[in-house]
């Protein structure tokens, strides 16, 4: 049993009690509330297109939510039985009574979420922060993991992008405050346009719709009053995974997945370097790499036609193997 399984955990589903805003809910979607001791998830449900398809969990990146996967999870419903949660401290999620944001802290609540409900073995789906979270999970549960799509996963870089420091300086010890209070006086447009301008290859192509919709879940999460908090504890979070050597290393950590693993990389991300895909490539055992020239950070919101496609060829080679 690894050190990121908490055994004996008990499930209860609830009512989802919005705290400030009403969180945005797709046409097709549910929501649901998992209480386990010292920890709340909110899980957004993509039910399948048909009974008997197998599960999928779509994990979120920094500063992002379930939300960020309302775009493929409906082209893969003929193909698994999808659900999307938000991680501790974001979404809808609270914060963890314990305040463990760092990766193995996001692994373990993502292990008890599918031992609690026994959904596992999963198709687990990670973006950003949580394709590191999922290659933790993979690593240490392969039981919970028939395939892993990984888009742009944090995982350790020696030569950091320039467009990706000052995220990481969100960890040091005042920054965040300094940088909520030099913001204050920026609007949620505003706000959004810089997080869009960081994560997409081509701001431009968002649907103004698409654009409301983002400004409205940014004022949403203005009111939270842990917002910072959770970002700024994410962050170091992912820093010290950054650090970590020997076996918890994330490197090492990919070596060691056994499930067939889909890398998606984009050539204009600005947060996760496009030359890290063949090393991922070389270290992921079982993998294929899709490529994506034009999109950014976030190729599954982007370009979900084209990731849907090379899951779909992923979860199929995956059940003939």
């Amino acid at each position: 049993m690894s050190s990121t399984e908490l055994p004996g955990s008990s499930l209860a589903a609830a009512t989802a009690v919005p705290r400030v805003s009403a969180v945005r809910v797709a046409e097709g979607e549910k929501l649901r509330t998992v209480t386990l001791p010292g920890l709340t998830l909110h899980v957004r449900a993509r039910p399948a297109a048909r009974a008997g398809l197998p599960p999928a969990l779509y994990v979120h990146g920094l500063g992002g939510s379930s939300q960020n996967w309302s775009a493929l999870m409906p082209l893969l419903a003929d193909e698994v039985d999808g659900e999307a949660v938000d991680l501790p401290g974001f979404g809808d999620s609270p914060p963890p009574d314990d305040g463990n944001y760092s990766v193995s802290g996001q692994a373990r609540a993502c292990i008890r979420l599918l031992d609690a409900s026994g959904r596992g073995p999963v198709h687990l789906f990670g973006n950003s922060l949580g394709g590191a979270v999922a290659t933790r999970v993979a690593a240490v549960r392969p039981d919970l993991v028939r395939t892993l799509t990984l888009v742009s996963p944090a995982l350790p870089e020696i030569r950091v992008q320039r467009t990706a420091v000052p995220t990481g300086l969100l960890a040091l010890p005042g920054v965040a405050s300094l940088f909520a209070r030099l913001s204050k006086d920026w609007t949620a447009e505003q706000r959004t346009r810089g997080v869009m301008a960081l994560c997409y290859g081509d701001p431009e192509a968002v649907t103004p719709e698409a654009f409301q919709n983002a400004v409205q879940e940014m004022e949403r999460r203005l009111e939270l009053p842990y917002f910072w908090d959770a970002m700024t504890r994410s962050a170091r979070g992912i820093v010290d995974a950054y650090t970590l050597g020997g076996q918890h290393g994330l490197w090492r950590q990919a070596e060691r997945v056994l499930a067939p693993t889909l890398l998606v990389y984009g050539g204009r991300d600005q947060l996760v370097s496009y030359r890290m895909a063949r090393r991922a490539a070389a270290a992921f055992r079982d993998s294929r790499l899709l490529t994506m020239p034009d999109a950014g950070h976030v190729a599954m919101m982007e370009y979900p036609e084209a990731v849907a496609s090379a899951v779909r060829e992923l979860i199929n080679d995956s059940g003939r193997s």
